[in-house]
C-alpha cells in the first residue's frame, strides 16, 4: 500500500509531542503544572520538638497557630533572659544598695571591715575594701567623684554592665587620685575643665572602688575613702552635700537577679527608666516582643505569665550551662587544665576578634551570670596594674567540685602579683560567697597566716573537715553542695600573661 511520506513525517511529530506533554504531566507535582522543588514544600503533617504541626495545602491550621506562637514567645523570652541578664544584675545591685541607705550618689556602701559570705554580691572578694555607689544621672545630672591617692582598681559602668571609664590605677588619674565628671546621656551643655569627662549611655551608674589592705587590716583604706572620697552633682559643686558612709559588712543585702518569671520585670524596671537608645533596636525588638516595652506597661496575661515562667526557667539553665559546663574551647587557660578564663573572648565589649565574628553572646552571658564589673583591665595586658582573673568549678579529672569532698590545690612558688593573690570559694546557687563557719571562704598571701612548702608553693585544702596537720591551709566546704572558685592575682606580672607561671589543678584526695 502507497504511503504518503508526508503523513508519516506529521503522525510521527504528533506522536512526539504528545508523549512529550504526557509525560510533562506525569512529572508535575499533583496540583501544580510543573514539578515543584520539594524543599520549598510544606508536607501537611511534620512531626518536631514541639509536637505535630499540621497544614491544609500549606496554610497552618488553627492548632499549629497556637502552638508556634507559644514556642516563639518562649524562645524569645528565654532570649530576653540570656540576652539582658547585664541590666538585670546592674538592676538588682541598684534595688539592693538602695534598701541599705544608698539612695544618692552621696551616701556610699563601704565595707569597712571587708565583704564575707553574709553579702549576697555575685563572687565578691575578701580581700579588698569595697567602697559603692549608685549614680543618677537623670535626677543629679552631670555627677562628679572625687577620689583620693592612692586608691586601687575603680570602675564605673552603666545600667547595661557596659564600661564607662577606670578610676584609680587603671584610670586615668593612675592612682594619684583626682576629679571625674560622670556627663549623661544626651548632655549638650559645655563641659567644664579640670576634669577627667565620661559619657553614659544611662542614666543609673555603678561606681565601685577597691582599696589594699596595710598590714592585712582594712583600716587605712576606709579611711582613705571616708576622708578623701566625695560624690556630689555639678550643680552643686560650691555647696556639696555631706559624704554619708554605709557600712556593708556583715550585711545580708541581696544584689542578685532573680532566676525565675520576676526577673522579666526587674528588665521592664530598667527599659522603663533608662533612655531607649541604651539598647540597640535589635535588643529593643526582643523585649518588646514578649511585651516589655518603654513607654508602656509590663502587663502579661495568663498565658504569656505561664510561657514567661518557663522561658526563666530555661534561660536560668543555659546561662548555668554556659557559666559551669562551657563548649568555648577558648575557657581555657591553660592547655590540659580546668582553669577558665571569666571572658572567653578577653575582650571586654564581648567581641570575637575584634568584631568579625561579632558579639560573643554566650561569653557576655557567662560572665555576668557568674560576676559584676566591666572594665578594659580586667581583660588588657598591663603588667603591674589592676587585677587578673581564673575560675574553677572541675577538679583535674574533669568531676564537678563537690562539697563532700576533700580536695588539694597547689600554688607555685612566685606567683606573678605585684600586690598579691587571693583565691575565693563560692556557692553556684548564689554565685556569692560560700556561707560556712569560716566568714571569709578564702585565703590571701597577705592576710592569711598558711604554711608554705620548702620549695616555695602553698598546698591548699578544701572540704567539709579540715585534714590532720593542714588546718591553716583548709576551706572549708559544705556536703550536700557544690562549690567553685576564683584565683585572682592583683598587679599582675609577665609571667602570668606569658603563661610561663601556672596554678596545679584542683585534685580529690583519695
Amino acid at each position: 500500500m502507497y504511503t504518503n511520506h508526508r503523513t508519516v513525517l506529521f503522525a510521527t511529530i504528533a506522536a512526539a509531542v504528545a508523549l512529550s506533554v504526557g509525560s510533562a504531566w506525569a512529572q508535575s507535582t499533583p496540583g501544580f503544572n510543573n514539578k515543584i522543588p520539594e524543599k520549598i514544600m510544606t508536607p501537611d503533617s511534620v512531626e518536631t520538638r514541639i509536637g505535630t504541626l499540621k497544614f491544609f495545602d500549606g496554610l497552618p491550621t488553627k492548632e499549629t497557630t497556637t502552638l508556634v506562637y507559644d514556642n516563639l514567645d518562649f524562645l524569645r523570652a528565654v532570649e530576653v533572659f540570656i540576652n539582658f541578664l547585664p541590666a538585670a544584675s546592674l538592676e538588682a545591685i541598684n534595688v539592693g544598695s538602695g534598701e541599705m541607705g544608698a539612695t544618692a550618689p552621696n551616701k556610699v556602701i563601704v565595707y569597712d571591715k571587708l565583704m564575707d559570705s553574709n553579702s549576697l554580691f555575685l563572687t565578691g572578694n575578701t580581700d579588698t575594701v569595697y567602697a559603692f555607689a549608685m549614680l543618677n544621672l537623670e535626677k543629679d545630672g552631670p555627677t562628679v567623684v572625687e577620689i583620693p591617692p592612692g586608691t586601687g582598681p575603680g570602675t564605673v559602668d552603666d545600667a547595661f554592665f557596659r564600661f564607662v571609664v577606670d578610676m584609680g590605677r587603671p584610670g586615668p588619674d593612675k592612682g594619684k587620685g583626682g576629679k571625674y565628671l560622670i556627663v549623661p546621656p544626651g548632655y549638650q551643655k559645655k563641659v567644664p575643665k579640670g576634669y577627667f569627662v565620661a559619657r553614659s549611655a544611662s542614666y543609673i551608674n555603678l561606681m565601685a572602688l577597691r582599696g589594699f589592705l596595710v598590714d592585712g587590716k582594712p583600716d587605712a583604706a576606709t579611711g582613705m575613702f571616708k576622708k578623701g572620697l566625695k560624690i556630689y552633682p555639678l550643680s552643686q559643686a560650691a555647696n556639696p552635700p555631706a559624704m554619708e558612709f554605709i557600712s556593708g559588712s556583715g550585711s545580708t543585702v541581696n544584689t542578685i537577679h532573680a532566676n525565675d518569671v520576676e526577673f522579666y520585670s526587674e528588665l521592664a524596671a530598667v527599659i522603663a527608666r533608662e533612655p531607649v537608645e541604651l539598647f540597640d533596636p535589635e535588643l529593643r525588638g526582643l523585649a518588646a516582643s514578649i511585651g516589655i516595652r518603654k513607654g508602656k506597661p509590663f502587663a502579661p496575661d495568663e498565658r504569656m505569665k505561664k510561657i514567661l515562667a518557663e522561658a526563666a526557667a530555661v534561660g536560668n539553665a543555659t546561662a548555668r550551662a554556659i557559666a559551669f559546663q562551657t563548649r568555648d574551647p577558648r575557657a581555657s587557660y591553660y592547655k590540659g587544665s580546668q582553669w577558665k578564663a571569666v571572658i572567653p573572648s578577653f575582650d571586654y565589649r564581648f567581641l570575637n576578634d575584634g568584631g568579625v565574628g561579632g558579639r560573643d553572646l554566650d561569653g557576655r552571658a557567662d560572665m555576668f551570670y557568674q560576676a559584676t564589673l566591666n572594665t578594659p583591665a580586667m581583660v588588657l595586658k598591663i603588667p603591674g596594674v589592676g587585677s587578673q582573673y581564673a575560675a574553677a568549678d572541675h577538679d583535674k579529672d574533669g568531676n564537678l567540685l563537690d562539697g563532700a569532698k576533700t580536695y588539694k590545690l597547689n600554688i607555685p612558688a612566685h606567683v606573678p602579683a605585684k600586690d598579691f593573690w587571693s583565691l575565693v570559694v563560692y556557692d553556684p546557687q548564689t554565685r556569692s560567697q560560700l556561707q560556712t563557719s569560716q566568714p571569709f571562704p578564702s585565703v590571701n598571701s597577705k592576710l592569711s597566716d598558711f604554711a608554705v612548702n620548702a620549695d616555695g608553693s602553698v598546698d591548699l585544702y578544701f572540704g567539709p573537715a579540715a585534714p590532720a596537720g593542714h588546718e591553716k591551709n583548709w576551706i572549708q566546704t559544705v556536703s550536700g553542695k557544690a562549690w567553685f572558685c576564683y584565683l585572682r592575682l592583683y598587679g599582675p606580672l609577665e609571667a602570668w600573661f606569658d603563661k610561663t607561671w601556672q596554678p596545679g589543678d584542683i585534685e580529690l584526695v583519695r
